[in-house]
């Protein structure tokens, strides 16, 4: 009996043990054309045993990509599309680049900064105050989310100048978005069974009105 623990490192997990012997097999074909046929053959098995790659784009290009890597880059072939290259596929990504500003009162997010920050390139005029209500109400929204008691409107007024470096200045009197419409509360709990002459009135399993057989102790 041959164990996995002696066998070789499955290249693509994904396609089982047989396709890989298929393609080892492959490689050791010396007559091209019988290869290239043997490969188009592969291709198809390859195709049935992964299905979901029918998903992505361009699948048959995907399918030859991981023929190539299976065979270690050695398998020599017609394909239809050249092989990848191994420093490419070999290659590290590069490291992505994170914000290092510090932002202030975070809670209200990354995204309402960069809203606020386009907000402050407008010129005056009711389009960019019917911007700054906007992002009022919003700032608004957010802080109730994240902490869930009450918050008057002089708060975000006070805060969208903070974030803004005092450029957006929401108007006095203004009134910003009612509490009652961000914060859903509690509905109210339903009321008790009637009762009559200190018996308890329920429902049998046939929905007719039966009596406990227990009286309600008075009060």
């Amino acid at each position: 009996m041959e164990y996995n623990t002696v066998r070789d490192h499955l290249i693509i997990p994904e396609y089982g043990r047989n396709i890989q012997k298929m393609v080892d097999y492959a490689i050791t074909i010396e007559d091209r054309e019988k290869r290239t046929k043997t490969a188009h053959a592969i291709i198809i098995s390859m195709g049935q045993m992964n299905p979901t790659i029918k998903d992505t784009l361009d699948f048959h290009h995907v399918l030859w990509d991981h023929l190539y890597i299976i065979s270690k880059f050695k398998l020599e072939v017609d394909s239809p599309y050249p092989p990848p290259s191994p420093d490419e596929l070999n290659k590290k990504p590069e490291q992505l680049a994170y914000s290092d500003k510090n932002i202030v009162l975070r809670h209200y997010g990354k995204h309402i900064i960069n809203i606020i920050e386009k907000a402050k390139e407008y010129e005056e005029g009711e389009e960019k105050q019917a911007l700054i209500l906007a992002i009022a109400n919003q700032l608004k929204k957010s802080y109730l989310r994240w902490n869930r008691e009450s918050v008057n409107d002089l708060t975000i007024a006070k805060h969208l100048s903070e974030l803004s470096g005092g450029q957006l200045i929401l108007p006095e009197g203004v009134q910003l978005i009612a509490i009652s419409e961000v914060i859903q509360r509690p509905k109210n709990v339903k009321k008790k069974a009637p009762t009559k002459g200190g018996q308890k009135y329920g429902k049998d399993n046939y929905g007719k009105k039966r009596k406990t057989n227990y009286p309600q102790k008075p009060r």
